[in-house]
């Protein structure tokens, strides 16, 4: 009798529980070694666990050099495709390590070492992959930061990771407009304590920078006269990169990033749950300032040996709603990796899916989504216009890759709507309460991960150890604390239902914003929606929903919302006190699509808050402020941004 796939994936993520050391040692024979660990786990430290110690390894030449020696040279590795501009290069792996290696050697010629921290702010180019895989070939630790953050936000990261260097260019490009860096650069240089040797900028045809004599360097004036370098060998338990992410108390926080189980783990990822064969053409329609811009726009699809595109674009408007089918059809996109949020605008714009029928699809396989919670409307729309495999998957910048998901390359299990589906191997899920006890199967509860977690995740935090412990592993001992709520049902799905700050107690009854959200997204009129909780003094907080609407809706917006409190009552019940809502024109959202539901809540209340950093734009606060007073609430908003 033949072993059905879904015993497969039962006996994998059995074992990785069961046998860690002895199921991703198997898996570490994918990368290249210079020399082979002597530990595969390291606990001696424990919460501070290590993997591969005593491995020796170069993370650039895993993802490049060992391509062209196996004779595909000739391959595609990037395709940088650039609506804004008008652009499409194609990058071979030979021509690839060629620019990696001589930019490499023009940094080392700048002084930079291994060890050493270089920040790259950048657009969507490939000179910012280029410069990305030349810090790993010197063994030196990049930072990106997303091109066009803040000054300030730019100089706190100078502060904590003091970098020798810092890679720039002269501006981004967004659809309607050019974003100058240079200035954004030398304002935060300004600010900062830390100041670098030595900045690199590209200057981009759109924009010429004005360079800082002594300390800045033209791209191309630093690549003559420069070698070549070779690899440096690293400790697998060695830094690749530092990436920040927003904290509690203001201050980002760096999630390290080691680089053998690192490797280890994003190569395995690209067989096992996305299915890719090495060569085929897969695309992570982010941004390498994110970590799923890292993770698989750079170095998974790299270590696989696949064709990665770089695109810089929006899903609509760069020039039309078809933007990602054309460019699908364009380069023979096998896998799409992408944000609900993306493909909310692309519904809204394209509701009946008409662009999509025409562009030929036919080598187009599987559709994944992660980044914010895949209402059920948005997926179900997605698959019966595609008409492929849709897969939402859970994961986290601190994770690096999926916590949850559905294993492509291993068994497709049944879509369930509004669920991440199945713990990937080595992720022991549980759902907790507050005194450490299981939550019941399809009870809502803190979503936490059982020690240890699984390689390429965060050992640590930059310089703040004590910090890695208070945020993530003293609430709930023995466990990783996701900061997610959810629920895991009888047949293991896995349901996250929102940040466990979006939790909210309406009169003793805990309720999940998410699951209100799930009934709004599902009213044929809605595009999109959010559900926060406010302030209300005989219940504690109750709900309030913000939908936007399809292109084309013509009914009154008292009409829409009349009906989505009427659903929210019909599906949650009564207990959910949901009786407010307003139709806005878009939700504040960050660069990545995060929609910004704690500022929103912030302003409702009127309290203090800050001006996120990574907010996509910030004149949609004042649109807030305004759709929540016809409500009777945000009455004091001016002025409370600090």
């Amino acid at each position: 009798m033949t072993q059905s796939s879904a015993e497969l994936y039962n006996q994998m993520h059995a074992r990785s529980l069961s046998d860690p050391a002895g199921f991703w040692g198997e898996a570490a024979e994918e990368i290249s070694w210079i020399k082979r660990w002597d530990t595969v786990l390291d606990d001696s430290k424990a919460p501070f666990y290590r993997w591969f110690k005593g491995g020796v390894m170069n993370t650039a030449y895993n993802c490049i050099d060992r391509h062209v020696e196996a004779g595909r040279g000739d391959q595609p590795a990037i395709i940088y495709d650039s609506p804004v501009t008008g652009t499409v290069e194609t990058i071979t792996y030979r021509e690839f390590r060629d620019q990696v290696a001589l930019f490499a050697g023009a940094m080392k010629r700048l002084g930079v070492e291994k060890g050493d921290r270089v920040i790259l702010y950048m657009p969507m180019i490939p000179q910012a992959v280029v410069a990305m895989l030349a810090c790993a070939r010197l063994g030196a630790v990049h930072s990106v930061v997303f091109g066009g953050f803040a000054p300030h936000e730019l100089a706190t990261r100078l502060n904590d990771a003091k970098p020798r260097l810092i890679v720039s260019a002269s501006c981004g490009i967004e659809p309607n407009r050019i974003v100058k860096y240079k200035p954004m650069l030398d304002a935060a240089i300004e600010q900062a304590e830390h100041k670098p040797e030595r900045c690199i900028v590209y200057q981009r045809p759109q924009e010429t920078a004005e360079l800082v004599a002594g300390r800045d360097v033209d791209w191309n004036d630093a690549l003559k006269g420069a070698v070549p370098a070779d690899c440096v060998p690293v400790e697998a338990t060695d830094p690749l990169y530092i990436l920040y992410t927003s904290g509690t108390t203001g201050q980002p926080k760096g999630v390290i990033r080691d680089n053998g189980g690192h490797a280890v783990a994003l190569k395995w990822t690209m067989k096992h749950i996305y299915n890719v064969k090495p060569g085929e053409v897969y695309w992570a329609a982010s941004d390498v300032g994110w970590v799923v811009g890292h993770s698989y726009i750079v170095y998974a699809p790299l270590l696989n040996g696949n064709t990665t595109i770089v695109f810089e674009g929006k899903p609509v408007g760069t020039p039309d709603p078809g933007t990602f089918w054309r460019t699908i059809e364009r380069h023979k996109v096998t896998t799409l990796f992408t944000a609900p949020t993306a493909f909310r605008a692309i519904k809204r714009e394209d509701p009946n899916g008409e662009w999509i029928g025409k562009f030929d699809l036919t080598g187009f396989r599987a559709l994944f989504l992660a980044g914010e919670r895949s209402d059920p409307d948005t997926l179900q729309w997605a698959e019966e216009h595609l008409k492929v495999p849709v897969i939402d998957h859970w994961w986290q910048t601190e994770t690096g890759w999926a916590i949850s998901g559905n294993p492509l390359g291993v068994h497709l299990f049944p879509i369930k709507y509004g669920s991440a589906t199945r713990p990937m191997a080595g992720w022991d899920v549980r759902v907790l309460a507050p005194d450490l006890s299981e939550m019941p199967r399809g009870d809502i509860g803190a979503i936490c991960v059982k020690l240890p977690l699984p390689p390429g995740t965060l050992p640590s935090l930059w310089g703040a150890d004590e910090r890695f412990l208070k945020s993530y592993l003293t609430d709930y001992p023995g466990y990783y604390q996701t900061g997610d709520a959810g629920f895991i049902d009888d047949d293991g799905y896995v349901y996250i239902m929102s940040r466990t700050d979006d939790i909210i107690n309406v009169a003793g009854h805990r309720l999940s914003t998410g699951a209100m959200e799930e009934v709004l997204s599902s009213h044929k009129d809605v595009a999109e929606c959010a559900v926060i909780g406010v302030a209300d003094d005989l219940k504690g907080q109750v709900p309030l929903g913000f939908v936007v609407l399809k292109m084309g809706v013509n009914r009154p917006d008292a009409e829409i919302v009349k009906e989505v409190v009427q659903l929210v009552r019909d599906q949650i019940g009564p207990v959910a006190d949901f009786k407010r809502a307003v139709v806005v024109e878009r939700l504040p959202k960050t660069r990545s699509g995060k929609i910004l539901r704690g500022t929103m809540q912030k302003i409702a209340d009127c309290q203090d808050y800050k001006m996120p950093a990574t907010i996509d734009d910030p004149a949609i606060l004042p649109e807030i402020a305004d759709a929540l007073k016809t409500l009777g609430y945000a009455k004091s908003h001016e002025g409370a941004a600090a």
